[in-house]
């Protein structure tokens, strides 16, 4: 019908408002020859993730690959899972963000990195969002990137699902906050379940504790993102070693 609004288009509106992180690169930029399908980035890492590290590690200042590819894992992650989680908090919808049809650019900073095609579609979750939530970006997105950053990177496994959660939990936070402010308790309350279910999944069960702080979701890692070896870098807020002080 004339004037009706696609469910999938509004939720990620919705999204964006919350902030760039949330948000996909904008529908009318001019075509970028630099975005590849993630799918391609997975499984021929060799060529744009291992570009995407050497970047941070220029940013970083840093010759240790182990803590780029960590960085760049993180961050990755953190964009997934914000699009997806504001989607789904927000609209109640969870985008098709298959690694076929979502694109990166590893050069561009968000919104710009990641760019969907229209039609946008909504991913099947047979009534079950949390369950639709791992598939979508913990099963389908981030363990083949989780793979693809030990093929082309000697970092650990277990630092990479840590950075997957505390990205998530990052996410989380700045949604939940955002949600409070705006007067939507029932989309924040949303949101902590929803992160409660994917931190529950066997792949992130031991990666550290989400528990609240003032009302705010809080998480404490049982790991490191190695951030701490960069040049005048320090310990994150849900660092293991932080709290081990």
């Amino acid at each position: 019908m004339p004037g009706t609004v696609d469910p999938v288009d509004a939720a990620l509106r919705e999204a964006a408002a919350v902030g760039p992180f949330f948000a996909l690169c904008p529908e009318g930029r001019p075509f970028d020859q630099g975005r590849l399908p993630l799918a391609h980035v997975y499984s021929a890492p060799e060529g744009p993730l291992v570009a995407r590290i050497d970047a941070v590690a220029a940013a970083l200042r840093t010759g240790d690959r182990r803590v780029a590819a960590s960085i760049a894992f993180q961050g990755l992650a953190a964009r997934l899972w914000s699009v997806a989680l504001g989607a789904a908090v927000l609209g109640e919808r969870l985008p098709d963000l298959g690694p076929e049809r979502l694109r990166w650019n590893p050069a561009r900073t968000a919104p710009d990195d990641l760019w969907l095609p229209t039609p946008r579609q909504a991913a099947r979750d047979d009534g079950d969002l949390p369950a639709a939530l791992r598939s979508a970006v913990l099963h389908g997105h981030l363990l083949p990137l989780h793979r693809a950053t030990i093929a082309v990177c000697s970092v650990s496994s277990r630092v990479l699902w840590g950075n997957a959660a505390s990205a998530l939990v990052g996410s989380l936070r700045v949604l939940h906050g955002w949600c409070r402010t705006a007067g939507r308790p029932r989309a924040a309350d949303r949101a902590l379940s929803l992160c409660r279910s994917v931190l529950d999944d066997p792949l992130m069960r031991e990666t550290g504790t989400l528990h609240e702080d003032a009302g705010a979701p809080a998480f404490v890692r049982r790991g490191c993102c190695l951030y701490y070896r960069v040049p005048g870098g320090g310990l994150c807020g849900d660092c293991v070693l932080a709290h081990c002080r």
